[in-house]
Formats: C-alpha cells, structure tokens, sequence
C-alpha cells in the first residue's frame, strides 16, 4: 500500500469518537499523525469547542485539547472527510441485545458512509468488539457495495480493542496490539500500521476471526475468573475467613507460564466490555449449536453480586436491631471501578436499587461522575459532600474507593452510632478495619467473611455471617 512508505506521512480518520475512538485518535495525533475524528453526535463537536469533553479518563481531555490546538487532531460531523484518509478505524459501538446478539446498527451505519466515500488504497481496520465472523460477514459486504473489492481494492483488517478505564493512555502505549486481516496482504498492511502508528510490538493473526476471538477470550476469562473469586468469597464467609487472604495465598503456586491468579471478589462487574463480550461468545456459540457454559454462567454470578452485597449491610443493621426500612445508607462511588467516573453498567446501580427495594433511605455521592448523570441511572439527585451523603448514616457503603475518599477520617463523620462500614470494593486492611472498628462501625465487606469484634484483649477476627 502507498502509504506503508517509512517517511511518507500517514493519515488517519477514526469514525466514533467516544472512549476507545478518542483514546486512539489523541494518541496518535501525539504521535504526529494527521487524525480526524469524525461522530454523528453533533453536541460532542460543540461541546469540544466549548473547551469541555464528556470522557472521563486520566489524561485524555488534556491530550484530546492539546493535539487539536496544534493542528493534529480535528473532530466533525463529515463522513466525507474519509475520502482523504489513508487509514480508516472503526470504533463504534457495538452493544448487545437482552439475547446476547450483537445490535449491530451503529457499525452497519458507520459502514454504510463510509462505503460512499471509500477509495482506492485504503486500509480500514475494525477496532470495536464484535462476535466471530462480523468484519468478514458484515463489514466486508457493507464496504464493498462501494463497488470495490476487499483484499484487492481496499485491505480490511481486525484489531481489537484492549483498554482498560484509568489506565488506557498508558496500555495504548504499551500494550502489544493485534492485528488479523482478510488477507496476508491485508495483514501486512494492519501491521506495519500499527508498528509506525503506536511503536508496540504487532501480534499478527492470520484470519479476522482470530482477532476477533482474542477480545472475547480476554474478556471472557476475565468475568469468569471474577465469578470464581466471588463465589470464593461467598464460600469463605460460611467458614468466617477471610478471602483476602486464601486468594493471596493461592495465587503464589506456579501454573503454566506464571502462577495461579485469582483475581479479587466485589460488589460485582461493570463497564461496556465485560458485562457484554461473554454474552457474545454464549450466542455466536448456540448460533452453531454450541452450548459454553461457563461465559453464562460467570455472567449470571457477577450480576447477583450487586444484591449480595446490598444484603450484607441489611443483615447488619438486622443484627444491630435496627429497621432496614427505618435506615439511611450513604453511597460513595458510584463508578464501576475505583478512580474512574465511568458509569456504564456499574453494579452499584443494583445495589442501591436492593438498598431502596428493603426501603433504606439511600443517598449518593461520587466527585468524579458529573451530577446530570446520576439522577436518570440511580433514580436519586446525588448529594454534594462526603459529610452530606454520611449525615445520621446507619450504614456508609463504600462501592468504589476513589483517591478522593482514601483519606477520609471516619472517626469524624457526623454518622449514626453504630454504624455499617460496608466494603464493595475498597478491600481495607485488617489494620484500617481496626481502626474503623474502634471508631464505632461494624465491618462487612465482600469477601471478608469476618468481622473485627472487641474482646478483652483487644480484637480478633469472628465469624460475621
């Protein structure tokens, strides 16, 4: 391809500009590449020359404003704007139904223009998350009603996209990347793309079938090894021990090429990817009449966990004789993930959704999630403060453990007496748990099994269940 040349300039247009798209568009416009931008929502594009953008991710905002002031990076409504590009990345998105089939009418529209304006010479390559066979059954045909060929006219190739929220820029960065075409040629092209475009190593993949299937790999391992460790922490709560310590434990056995890694239990799995990619493997599957077991199954024990964790705290205040219907609940973090603003199916809507459902007075606050958002998610105005979440709290629900609240004194928080500490996913030491115990709140966190308790000698750990 023309543009494969070492010292001839590449540019790059990326059709969809949310997460993933500005992600990879502002790194390579960092990277020296002319990048447009191009999304259908035109209040993105207004916003942006507001000087405000909507995506919360460490870094990215500044990135984002910093390459368009230097030129290098524009965003528009224009599909028409492809016609110049000479790598073309589709990172719309793609959701799945309540079925678990890919609703795949953002990716066929995005198609669709761009077929009007594809030329010669071109590489396009899909970046968004898609069952095995989408690129080479859906996109392909899409493309080539332009009249031209894929393989010979245009290369069409399949990366997947593997980010993760907090620390994206980063992996971008660092991260090898994949990359499988429709043929070698078109794999060549993908690679050497990749090679100049972020400098990583290229994991070349000689179908986009492969490529397609190591997103869903990824992903699937990840819910489902998510799904052990929570059922682990339900098992360890039976025996008052606590998790922590099983699966530090475990996981220093040597397995296969590094040692076993279960990861850790928590208020349950978020985001737009693990909470979809499983489902995509379940259905692509039972389309060729093939029952896996384990992607659903992992799925089903992750989206019980919001209402698991919600009854620990009404089991507490059940034992300290309180009414759960009588009682205020004050939730800090709502993101599905520590130090993030991401909102996506984040379990701790269920959660507070379980909290109001056994009619606890249940308030919410999280400093990095924009206020507008919250009320429409959680069906609750969000409150201003830690202190104006916690006032006369029977219960403080720590569901995302944000920078922001890791030097909260709770000795000081003007709370009812006592109060539930509840633990989603902030995983406090036996130490701080001490601490909080001697403040006056009654400890239960996912997982722990146990529960700090007073003795005459000071504490020890006992059975919380």
């Amino acid at each position: 391809m023309r543009f494969l040349s070492e010292n001839e300039p590449i540019t790059v247009a990326v059709i969809g500009f949310g997460y993933v798209g500005s992600c990879v568009a502002a790194t390579l416009a960092d990277r020296g590449f002319d990048v447009v931008a191009i999304d259908s929502d035109p209040q993105l594009i207004e916003e942006l020359s507001w000087g405000y953008f909507r995506i919360e991710e460490a870094g990215l905002p500044d990135l984002v404003f910093r390459t368009m002031e230097a030129g290098k990076l524009r965003v528009t409504t224009d599909f028409a704007e492809t016609a110049a590009a000479d790598v073309i990345l589709i990172c719309v998105g793609t959701p799945v139904r309540d079925d678990g089939s890919l609703s795949s009418e953002q990716l066929i529209g995005a198609c669709r223009e761009l077929r009007k304006h594809l030329r010669r010479g071109q590489l396009v390559v899909l970046k968004s998350t898609v069952p095995p066979g989408t690129t080479r059954e859906v996109v392909l045909p899409e493309l080539e009603r332009s009249g031209l060929r894929g393989g010979t006219d245009f290369s069409l190739a399949f990366t997947p996209e593997r980010l993760a929220e907090g620390t994206a820029l980063a992996e971008l960065r660092a991260f090898p990347i994949v990359a499988g075409g429709y043929s070698e040629a078109c794999q060549r092209d993908a690679v050497e793309f990749w090679r100049r475009g972020l400098g990583v190593e290229v994991i070349r993949r000689d179908s986009l079938e492969a490529a397609e299937i190591i997103k869903l790999a990824s992903n699937w391992w990840i819910d489902l090894n998510i799904a052990l460790a929570n059922e682990l922490a339900k098992f360890c709560a039976i025996y008052g021990v606590d998790v922590l310590d099983v699966v530090s434990a475990a996981n220093t056995i040597p397995k296969g090429t590094g040692n076993v890694n279960i990861l850790l239990p928590s208020v349950g799995v978020g985001g737009s990817c693990l909470t979809k990619d499983p489902w995509m493997v379940w259905k692509s599957a039972s389309e060729h009449g093939v029952d896996i077991r384990t992607a659903a199954t992992g799925r089903e024990v992750n989206a019980g966990m919001p209402e698991y964790t919600a009854q620990l705290a009404i089991d507490e205040l059940v034992r300290q004789g309180k009414d759960p219907a009588r009682s205020v609940v004050g939730v800090l973090g709502l993101a599905f993930k520590n130090n993030t603003g991401d909102l996506r199916a984040t379990p701790t809507a269920a959660t507070v959704k379980a909290l109001r459902k056994a009619g606890a007075t249940v308030r919410v606050y999280d400093p990095l999630v924009e206020a507008k958002h919250v009320e429409p998610m959680f069906g609750i105005a969000p409150s201003a403060s830690v202190e104006e979440t916690v006032r006369d709290a029977d219960c403080i629900a720590v569901l995302a453990l944000h920078r922001d609240f890791e030097s909260i004194d709770f000795a000081a928080l003007p709370v009812a007496k006592p109060c539930v500490l509840l633990d989603g996913r902030a995983y406090y030491s036996k130490e701080r748990i001490a601490e909080l115990t001697a403040a006056g709140y009654s400890y239960r966190g996912v997982g722990r099994g146990s529960a700090l308790r007073e003795t005459e000698g000071g504490v020890e750990w006992a059975e919380a269940s």
